[in-house]
C-alpha cells in the first residue's frame, strides 16, 4: 500500500520507476500525457482534495506489484469551470516497508490541464547516459525554462534583467504568494498614509528651528530610531553611522592623505592633526567622488543639487569615530581650493555640511550598495539559476530559497521606483536620469572581491577596527554561510575534477559572468570553476549577497536559514542545513548578549532580522 501526502488539490497522480522488465504503460488514465520511458512500471491514483487552502491530505491505494524505488510522480489538475490554480508544496509517498518514504519537492503552481512531472528529491549531478530517465528529464526541464526565463536589457551597459514589462508578465512560480502580496501592498499603503497624515499635520506649521523636525517623528518607532532622533546632530553618531549605519560600505582607513583634499593657507594646524592621525593609523575617509558631475534632477520645476563630499575622520583612544573636516565638492577649475567645514565652525554651518554628507550617502546607499550590489546582482543569479540548473542539481536546491520573490520585487522597482516618471524622478535629486549615470559608474567598481567581506574589509583596512560591528557580524555570518555551503558541496563533488566536469555548473557560471553581468571577468568574476574551493567561495558570495548583505543595507522579514521549503530530501543534506540553523541561533545569542552592553545596539545582521532572500 502506498500512502500519498500532499498540500492543496490534485486529481491525478502518477508514480513511475525503472524496472528490469521491458513493458509499456497501460494507459490507465484518460489524461493526455507522455508515456513513461520503456522499462518502467507505474501506478495511477485519482483523488480530490476538499476545498480550502494549505491542506494536507492522505490517499491510500493498493498496488498489485512492488514498484520498487520511486523515480517520478506526475501531478495533474483537471480543468474546471472555476479554474483556480493550485500550489503544491511537496508530495511524499509512504511504502509498505517501515520508514520507506520518497519525497518529491514541487513548490509550483498547477494550472488548467497542465501536468507536472516531479522527480524524487535526492539531488544529483548530470549523468553521461543520454538514455537515463533523469538525464532526459533535466534536459527537457532546462529547455522549457530557457523559453520562459529570458534576458532583457533595462539600460544599455547595466546588468541584464528578467524579460518582463510588469509583474503580471512573470511566470506564476516567480510571483508573490497571496500572503506576501497582501503584506507588501499593505506596507506600501500604510507608509503612504503616514506620509499624507504628517503632511497634513505640518501643513500649517512653519519650521523655524531644528527641533521642529520632531513634528514628523511620531507613529511607530524602534528603540534605535528614538535614540537616533535624540542624537542625530552629534558628531559621535555621525561617525558611528559610517561604521554601523545603513551604509557601512564607504568608509576606509587612510594610507595617505587624499589628493582632492586641498588645504588653504592658515590651516597648518589641521594639516598637522591629519598627518598625526595618519601616522597612528587612526585616520579614515569617506569619499563620495562617484557623485561628482552627476546631473541633478528637476522636481516640479525646481532645480535640485548634488554634492560629492569628502569626510575625514579620526578614531580616538576610546574607539569613537569623529569627523575632522568636510569638503563638500572636489577641486575644480572654477574652485581650485573648495571651502572646508570644521567642527569648530558655527553649529548650523557644521550641521549643514553634515546634512549634505547624509544626503550624498543616501544616493550611494540606495543606488550603488542597495539596488546594484544586492538587488540587480541577485536577479542575475536568479535568472541564470533558472536557465542553467535543473531542479535536481544540488546548487539549484541550495540557492532556490535565497532567490525567492527577487525577480518580482525587482520588476516592481523597474516599473514603479526607477522607471521614467517613477518615485526617483518625482522625489530624489539623482532622479531624471542621474540615477542611471550613477549606476554605470558604480558598476565599474563592482568587483568580485568587493562582494566578499573578508576581501572587502581587508581592502578598506577595517579588519579588527574597534566598534566596527557590521564588520564583525558580517565576517561571522560569512564564515557560517561558508561552512553551510561547503557541507552541501562536499556531499556531491568528491573532488576538483568533478567540479570541472559538471557541464550544467560551468554553463551557470558563464551565464552569470559573461551574459548577466555583461562580461564581468575583467572585474574578477569567474567564467569557470576549477576547484571545490573556488565553487564554495562563489556560492558563499551568492548566498551572503542575497541574505546578510541585503539585510545590512535594507532590513526585511524572513528569518535566514528557516525557509519552510524542503528542496533537499537526502538526510545528509538535511543535517548540513540543521547545523546551519544551529550556527545562526548561536550567533543570534552572541549578538543579543553583546547588544545588551551597548548604548546603540547593532541589530541589522542579527540572523532573525535577516531575510532569507531579497523580497523588499
Amino acid at each position: 500500500m502506498k500512502v500519498l501526502r500532499l498540500r492543496h488539490q490534485f486529481k491525478t497522480l502518477r508514480a513511475t520507476r525503472r524496472a528490469p522488465s521491458s513493458s509499456r504503460c497501460d494507459g490507465a488514465s484518460d489524461t493526455p500525457r507522455k508515456c513513461p520511458e520503456e522499462g518502467t512500471r507505474e501506478a495511477v491514483f485519482g483523488g480530490l482534495v476538499n476545498g480550502g487552502s494549505t491542506k494536507e491530505e492522505e490517499f491510500e491505494h493498493d498496488i498489485p506489484e512492488d514498484l520498487g524505488p520511486l523515480q517520478f510522480v506526475k501531478l495533474r489538475k483537471h480543468h474546471s469551470l472555476v479554474d483556480n490554480a493550485w500550489f503544491c508544496d511537496h508530495i511524499t509517498v509512504q511504502g509498505p516497508v517501515a520508514f520507506e518514504e520518497a519525497a518529491f519537492p514541487c513548490y509550483c503552481w498547477v494550472q488548467a490541464d497542465s501536468v507536472l512531472c516531479l522527480p524524487e528529491g535526492t539531488a544529483c549531478l548530470a549523468g553521461n547516459n543520454a538514455s537515463d530517465v533523469f538525464q532526459k528529464h533535466r534536459e527537457q526541464e532546462l529547455k522549457e525554462r530557457r523559453q520562459i526565463y529570458c534576458w532583457a536589457t533595462w539600460k544599455e551597459g547595466l546588468p541584464l534583467t528578467m524579460a518582463a514589462g510588469c509583474e503580471d508578465d512573470l511566470p506564476a512560480n516567480m510571483r508573490f504568494h497571496e500572503e506576501k502580496r497582501l503584506d507588501f501592498e499593505w506596507t506600501l499603503k500604510a507608509g503612504a498614509l503616514g506620509m499624507v497624515l504628517k503632511r497634513v499635520y505640518t501643513l500649517l506649521r512653519s519650521w523655524n528651528r531644528v527641533e521642529d523636525f520632531d513634528h514628523i517623528f511620531w507613529g511607530q518607532k524602534s528603540i534605535l530610531a528614538e535614540k537616533v532622533r535624540q542624537r542625530w546632530q552629534d558628531d559621535e553618531l555621525f561617525g558611528y553611522q559610517f561604521l554601523n549605519g545603513a551604509n557601512p560600505m564607504l568608509l576606509r582607513r587612510c594610507t595617505s592623505l587624499p589628493s582632492r583634499l586641498v588645504l588653504p593657507s592658515g590651516m597648518e594646524e589641521l594639516q598637522a592633526q591629519l598627518e598625526k592621525e595618519l601616522q597612528n593609523s587612526s585616520l579614515f575617509e569617506a569619499d563620495f567622488i562617484l557623485l561628482d558631475g552627476i546631473p541633478a534632477n528637476v522636481i516640479q520645476g525646481e532645480k535640485q543639487y548634488l554634492a560629492a563630499p569628502l569626510v575625514m575622520l579620526k578614531m580616538d583612544t576610546s574607539g569613537k569615530l569623529l569627523p575632522m573636516v568636510i569638503q563638500i565638492q572636489p577641486p575644480s577649475p572654477s574652485s581650485p581650493t573648495p571651502p572646508l567645514f570644521l567642527p569648530s565652525d558655527p553649529p548650523l554651518a557644521w550641521l549643514l555640511a553634515k546634512s549634505w554628507v547624509r544626503n550624498s550617502d543616501f544616493q550611494l546607499h540606495q543606488l550603488q550598495y542597495h539596488l546594484l550590489n544586492t538587488h540587480m546582482l541577485a536577479e542575475v543569479i536568479a535568472v541564470a539559476t533558472m536557465r542553467c540548473l535543473p531542479g535536481l542539481h544540488p546548487v539549484f536546491k541550495l540557492l532556490i530559497p535565497h532567490i525567492r520573490y527577487t525577480i518580482e520585487i525587482n520588476t516592481r522597482a523597474r516599473t514603479q521606483l526607477i522607471s521614467d516618471g517613477g518615485v526617483f524622478d518625482k522625489a530624489v535629486s539623482t532622479g531624471g536620469g542621474g540615477h542611471v549615470h550613477l549606476l554605470h559608474r558604480a558598476l565599474a567598481q563592482l568587483t568580485y572581491c568587493s562582494l566578499c567581506p573578508p576581501n572587502n574589509l581587508a581592502d578598506r583596512g577595517l579588519l579588527g577596527t574597534p566598534g566596527a560591528l557590521y564588520a564583525h557580524d558580517a565576517l561571522q555570518l560569512w564564515e557560517i554561510t561558508a561552512r553551510y555551503v561547503e557541507g552541501i558541496i562536499h556531499l556531491f563533488y568528491s573532488g576538483d575534477d568533478v567540479v570541472r566536469g559538471d557541464p550544467e555548473l560551468q554553463a551557470w557560471c558563464r551565464e552569470i559572468t559573461e551574459v548577466g553581468l555583461c562580461q564581468a571577468q575583467d572585474r574578477g568574476f569567474p567564467i569557470s570553476f576549477q576547484s571545490q574551493n573556488q565553487l564554495c567561495h562563489f556560492l558563499t558570495m551568492c548566498v551572503f549577497t542575497c541574505t546578510a548583505q541585503h539585510g545590512a543595507i535594507n532590513q526585511g522579514q524572513v528569518p535566514l536559514g528557516h525557509h519552510r521549503e524542503k528542496y533537499f530530501s537526502d538526510p545528509k543534506a538535511k543535517s548540513v542545513l540543521n547545523q546551519f540553523q544551529t550556527d545562526l541561533e548561536n550567533l543570534e545569542r552572541e549578538i543579543t548578549a553583546r547588544n545588551e552592553q551597548l548604548d546603540l545596539p547593532y541589530e541589522y545582521l542579527k540572523p532573525s532580522h535577516i531575510e532569507n532572500s531579497i523580497t523588499i
